[in-house]
């Protein structure tokens, strides 16, 4: 499914906060029957990530933020767009690039400055530190976006936080390091008692 406003999803008449993205998460995971899970997000769907397991507890058995968002020593739009500039030109495959930018194209630019404002402001280190369930940030380490001094003071924020680097990579670690991206995740739950989960 796409996010409302992504995607081919329709585009709200109004700018959507992150919790109500959350809440959009829930009731498709509910419809599909969903009924524990690890929630994984990336970039500015870590922040959708974090709401959904303070929403959802009993639903939420653990949580993986990629590449989060925002550093708050760097909350300014012209110094995120500058690491994502430097993520671009130095960090990431053509594919991933090819996808990054087609999925802004296709969210539109109206919509991506509607959005941008929510994504900036949103309080996630003082959120995280709400999330009762283990949390595992996890960066690329080539990442100019979600830089490791900053996830390492994410990851001591959350009561059961822990910290993965992926070698090599940028931001988009899903796409250019699957493999060891999802290895890393299932090490995690592996490790971590009480998930209720299979890895």
């Amino acid at each position: 499914f796409d996010l409302p406003g992504f995607g081919d999803a329709p585009r709200p008449a109004r700018q959507v906060p992150v919790g109500e993205y959350a809440a959009f998460v829930h009731t498709a995971l509910s419809d599909a029957g969903v009924r524990s899970c690890v929630v994984i997000g990336h970039s500015m769907g870590t922040q959708h990530a974090v709401e959904l397991a303070l929403q959802e507890p009993e639903l939420v058995a653990g949580v993986v933020l990629m590449g989060p968002v925002v550093d708050g020593n760097r909350k300014s739009v012209a110094r995120q767009a500058l690491a994502l500039t430097r993520d671009a030109m130095f960090s990431e495959t053509l594919s991933a690039n090819f996808m990054v930018f087609s999925d802004y194209f296709r969210a539109g630019f109206r919509w991506y400055l509607t959005e941008l404002p929510v994504m900036m402001e949103y309080p996630i280190e003082a959120r995280v530190r709400g999330i009762g369930q283990p949390v595992l940030v996890m960066r690329g380490s080539k990442d100019p976006v979600a830089s490791r001094g900053w996830c390492e003071r994410l990851a001591a924020q959350a009561p059961q936080g822990s910290l993965a680097q992926i070698p090599g990579v940028g931001h988009v670690v899903q796409h250019t390091a699957p493999g060891p991206a999802a290895a890393a995740i299932t090490a995690w739950v592996r490790a971590v008692n009480g998930f209720g989960v299979t890895a």
